[in-house]
C-alpha cells in the first residue's frame, strides 16, 4: 500500500499531492537505513588519505562498482594528480541535468588520539549517562532497530562519505519502490579535496563538456547548529593564506647582553598585527571591506537563521563577540583577517632568555563573493609597507639586513574563491520546496557558510548555480580524532536525498 500511495503522489505534480507524500519519505528512509549500513561499513573501512596513491585507487574502484550497480556509467577524469570520477545516469523523458559533488578523501589520522583501535575500522557507539561513548555490537541494529542517537565513529563518516552513502541508499529505495529520479544525474567525486583540490580548476576547464549541467548540488558539510534542522547553504567563503616572517638579529641572542638594544621580532610582529584590526575585531586596512553592502532583504534572510548566540558563546567559552557584523550570520558576509597561528623563540620547559631571531604569523583571509582575493592580499602587503617594513619575497639578503630597519617576508596563496547563489533563484526555490515536502517545515536557509569548498571553478567555468545541501550532525568532529555520524542524521539524510531526487524541478 505504501508503494502504491507514494507512486500515486509522485505522479501527481501538484504541491498538495507532494505534501501528502511526506510521511512516505520518512518511512522509506527508516526502512532503507539499516539495509545500507553493511555497505557503509565497507566504504568506511577503506583508508582514504590522498597522500597515499593506494588509498585513492581503492576508493576510486569502490565508487566505480557502487555507482555502476545503480545504473550509472562511470568515467575517470584524469588530472595531474588523483583522478576525478564522473558518474552519469540518464533518466527517460527527463529534461534537466543536476550535477552533484562530493569528495571521498579524508584528513590524515593520528590513531593514538582516537578512542578505538583503528580510525578506518568503523565502530558503533552509544553515549552513557556519564557522557562517554561506548562501543556496542553492530548486531543491535538488526535486533533492536536504529536508535537515532547512536553514532558511527570512523574517519570520513561525516566528511564526506556519509552523504555519498545517503545518496546511494536513496537510489536503492527508489528502485525498490519502482520510481525514477526526476532528472538526469551527473555525480562528480573528488579524491583530493582535503588537500585543496589543486587540480580541480584545470580539470573542470578540460572536461567542461562532460560536466555540463543545469545546476550543481554540493553534498558536504553539517546542518545548522544547534538546531540540526534541514539546511540549505547558498554560498561559501573562499580562503587565501598569508605567512608573515619578521626578522630580528641573525640568530637568537642573550637577552641580558642585548635586550633593550637588539630589535625583538616577536614584539614587532605583535605590533604589526595589532595595527591591522581594532579592539572590536574590525579590519583597519583601508578598502578591506569595499563592495560589501547588506540590503534589508539580505538582512531579513540572515535574521531567519535560528542561531542561539548566547548558547554558542557559552559553549565556546567567551562573553563578547567581535563586532564586524551585528550577528554571526552578518559577520560571515564580510571578508575576515584571522591570525591562525604564531611562533617565536621557545616557551614552557624549553623557554630561554633570548631575543628571538624571527617571529612568524600564519594568517587566513576568508573571502566573500564581492571581494577580489588578489586585491585583499595586496592591501595587506601595502599596509605592512606603510608601517615601515621592507617587504620581501624570500629570506633577507645581507644587503637587506644592512639597509632596512624592519624586515618582513610575505608569502601568499589563494586556495578557494568564494561563490554564492541567489536564495530566490529557480533552483533555490526548488530545493526549499523539496526539503519542505520531505520534512513538513521550511529548511534553515543560509546565505553563505563560513567553511571553504572548491566549488567556484564549477560556477565560473560551467556558468551554473551551486547550492550546498548539508546533512550531517554539526558535532561530528570532522578533521579531528573521533569523527562520527549520528544515525538520526543518516536516516534524515536518506530522506533528504529521496526528496531531492523526486520532487520536480519545475511545477
Amino acid at each position: 500500500m505504501r508503494r502504491i500511495f507514494l507512486t500515486f503522489a509522485l505522479c501527481c505534480m501538484g504541491q498538495a499531492a507532494w505534501l501528502q507524500a511526506t510521511w512516505d519519505y520518512a518511512a522509506l528512509a527508516r526502512e532503507r537505513a539499516p539495509l545500507a549500513i553493511p555497505e557503509f561499513i565497507e566504504l568506511l573501512s577503506l583508508p582514504n588519505d590522498a597522500h597515499f596513491p593506494e588509498h585513492v585507487r581503492q576508493n576510486v574502484q569502490w565508487a566505480e562498482v557502487a555507482f555502476a550497480k545503480r545504473g550509472f556509467q562511470t568515467q575517470r577524469l584524469e588530472t595531474a594528480g588523483p583522478p576525478l570520477l564522473l558518474c552519469t545516469r540518464q533518466v527517460p523523458k527527463a529534461t534537466k541535468t543536476i550535477l552533484f559533488y562530493s569528495h571521498m578523501d579524508g584528513q590524515p589520522v593520528d590513531p593514538a588520539k582516537w578512542h578505538q583501535a583503528d580510525p578506518w575500522q568503523p565502530v558503533l557507539k552509544r553515549q552513557t549517562a556519564a557522557g562517554q561513548w561506548e562501543a556496542i555490537p553492530w548486531l543491535w541494529i538488526q535486533e533492536q532497530g536504529i536508535d537515532p542517537e547512536w553514532r558511527i565513529f570512523a574517519r570520513s563518516a561525516s566528511d564526506d562519505k556519509g552523504p555519498v552513502m545517503m545518496f546511494l541508499a536513496a537510489l536503492d529505495a527508489l528502485k525498490q519502490a519502482g520510481i525514477e529520479p526526476a532528472y538526469h544525474i551527473k555525480y562528480i567525486l573528488d579524491f583530493e579535496e582535503e588537500q585543496g583540490s589543486k587540480h580541480l580548476p584545470q580539470a573542470v576547464e578540460q572536461y567542461r563538456s562532460l560536466l555540463k549541467a543545469d545546476a550543481l548540488i554540493i553534498l558536504d558539510g553539517p546542518r545548522h547548529y544547534p538546531s540540526n534542522r534541514p539546511t540549505l547553504s547558498f554560498g561559501a567563503r573562499g580562503i587565501a593564506t598569508i605567512t608573515l616572517t619578521v626578522y630580528g638579529p641573525r640568530m637568537p641572542v642573550h637577552s641580558g647582553h642585548y635586550g633593550n638594544w637588539a630589535p625583538n621580532p616577536a614584539l614587532q610582529l605583535a605590533q604589526l598585527l595589532a595595527s591591522m584590526k581594532d579592539s572590536d575585531g574590525r579590519v583597519l586596512i583601508p578598502g578591506f571591506y569595499d563592495g560589501i553592502e547588506l540590503s534589508e532583504e539580505v538582512r531579513a534572510t540572515l535574521a531567519q537563521v535560528p542561531d542561539n548566540e548566547p548558547l554558542l558563546k557559552q559553549q565556546l567559552g567567551f562573553v563578547q563577540a567581535e563586532k564586524v557584523g551585528a550577528s554571526l550570520q552578518e559577520a560571515l558576509q564580510y571578508p575576515s583577517l584571522n591570525i591562525r597561528g604564531m611562533a617565536s623563540g621557545w616557551i614552557g620547559d624549553k623557554v630561554r632568555t633570548i631575543v628571538p631571531d624571527k617571529a612568524v604569523a600564519e594568517i587566513d583571509i576568508r573571502l566573500v563573493k564581492e571581494s577580489d582575493p588578489e586585491q585583499l592580499i595586496q592591501l595587506v602587503r601595502q599596509h605592512i609597507e606603510s608601517q615601515g617594513y621592507c617587504v620581501l619575497d624570500s629570506e633577507p639578503t645581507e644587503e637587506a639586513r644592512m639597509q632596512c630597519s624592519r624586515l618582513c617576508r610575505f608569502d601568499a596563496h589563494i586556495a578557494y574563491r568564494a561563490f554564492r547563489t541567489d536564495v530566490n533563484s529557480p533552483y533555490g526555490k526548488w530545493l526549499q520546496r523539496a526539503l519542505s515536502v520531505a520534512f513538513g517545515q521550511a529548511p534553515v536557509v543560509k546565505r553563505t557558510s563560513g567553511g571553504s569548498i572548491p566549488i567556484a571553478p564549477f560556477v565560473e567555468t560551467l556558468g551554473i548555480p551551486a547550492i550546498t545541501v548539508p546533512t550531517v550532525n554539526a558535532d561530528n568532529n570532522q578533521h579531528s580524532p573521533n569523527e562520527n555520524l549520528r544515525l538520526g542524521n543518516f536516516i534524515e539524510g536518506i530522506q533528504t536525498m529521496l526528496a531531492l531526487l523526486t520532487v520536480p524541478i519545475e511545477q
